[in-house]
């Protein structure tokens, strides 16, 4: 199966290009190397007989002269909630990437008879009732007070049933825009079409950056004993996010694949670690303190926008309907991402921001 991967450099795509690439598919790919630190991962995708190009998903007339294939998979974008409001974007840009491209990425699908994947965010879900939500503090993390919930969120998480109304971010809003297109695209033009929100994706070699890859940042900076605080909710840290890698996605998208005529139901999916995968960052200092020693975080209980306290999906839907289940544990994850910081003393500043 020839299978085509927007921004296959970056640490998702990348991650994917090499399971399905070792699954014996034929991967190619684009990128336009923005990101610092996705260059270094061109060398091993082109050992592996990847395909790799340089192409801006912004550009129409770049899309236009990739080759054709048979599925498209979507793993380009700009995948912080602050984009846009930061000061580091601009709101143009985060609409031209996140939103323009995957038109441009349809336009393809459209043209070509391509099925299309769109990986998407657990930021597409309504912000005011999580950053409300009940909380109480069980084993240095938040956990929802179980009575008042509010529709489709259980002890095992935000469903896809959770509401999707605005405000949902400026980043989370292109990815919500990004779904309906998608979906009216394979109706209209006859192509199928798959989501899947993904919680918080980790693991060795994602770039370390706070608002993309709190894991993998909060790691290295804790062996670097760079400065890290917690930021917000009284400052103790209690804040919980789930994680999944990346690599547990590929079999989802194969099965999803080789069923591009599946009833509607089934084209739109949480996949996530869940509830077994979430962890506060205190508890990630916990982690990181038995493994690398001691080191102080400091306190900053001020609040953020787009801040909550407690975000875990929960990807049952998935396992339903398509028999998926992450398969690497939170452990491993995280001892995945510690060995790759250790060996790599200088990954910090390989991907920093420029």
């Amino acid at each position: 199966m020839k299978i085509l991967i927007s921004g296959i450099c970056g640490f998702v795509g990348s991650t994917l290009a090499t399971e399905l690439a070792r699954a014996s598919h034929e991967v190619s790919g684009f990128d336009n190397f923005i990101r610092p630190g996705s260059e270094s991962n061109r060398a091993a995708l082109k050992a592996l007989g990847v395909r790799i190009v340089h192409a801006d998903l912004r550009a129409a007339s770049d899309i236009d002269a990739l080759p054709a294939a048979d599925w498209v998979i979507d793993a380009a974008a700009n995948p912080s909630v602050l984009a846009g409001v930061d000061g580091q974007t601009s709101s143009r840009q985060l609409v031209e990437h996140n939103l323009g491209g995957t038109v441009n990425l349809l336009e393809y699908c459209k043209r070509h008879r391509a099925g299309f994947t769109l990986l998407s965010t657990s930021r597409v879900y309504t912000i005011a009732p999580l950053a409300g939500l009940a909380v109480e503090v069980s084993n240095d993390a938040f956990l929802p007070i179980s009575s008042g919930l509010p529709a489709g969120l259980t002890a095992a998480g935000v469903d896809e049933t959770f509401a999707t109304a605005a405000p949902v971010s400026l980043y989370g809003a292109t990815k919500l825009a990004s779904e309906a297109l998608a979906l009216e695209y394979g109706e209209t033009f006859g192509f199928p079409v798959f989501i899947n929100r993904c919680g918080v994706l980790a693991g060795a070699g994602q770039f370390g950056r706070p608002d993309q890859g709190i894991f993998a940042y909060w790691l290295n900076s804790y062996l670097r004993r760079r400065p890290l605080r917690y930021i917000g909710f009284g400052g103790h840290g209690h804040q919980v996010r789930d994680c999944l890698h990346p690599r547990d996605l590929a079999p989802l998208l194969e099965k999803q694949f080789a069923r591009p005529a599946a009833p509607a139901d089934h084209r739109l999916v949480n996949a996530s670690g869940g509830a077994a995968s979430a962890r506060s960052l205190l508890q990630l200092s916990g982690w990181c303190a038995a493994r690398f020693g001691a080191h102080a975080v400091a306190a900053d209980p001020a609040q953020r926008r787009f801040d909550i306290p407690w975000m875990v999906l929960d990807s049952s839907k998935a396992a339903r309907t398509w028999a998926w289940r992450p398969q690497t544990p939170v452990e491993a994850i995280l001892d995945e991402i510690a060995l790759h910081a250790e060996a790599h003393p200088g990954w910090l500043d390989l991907s920093a921001p420029l």
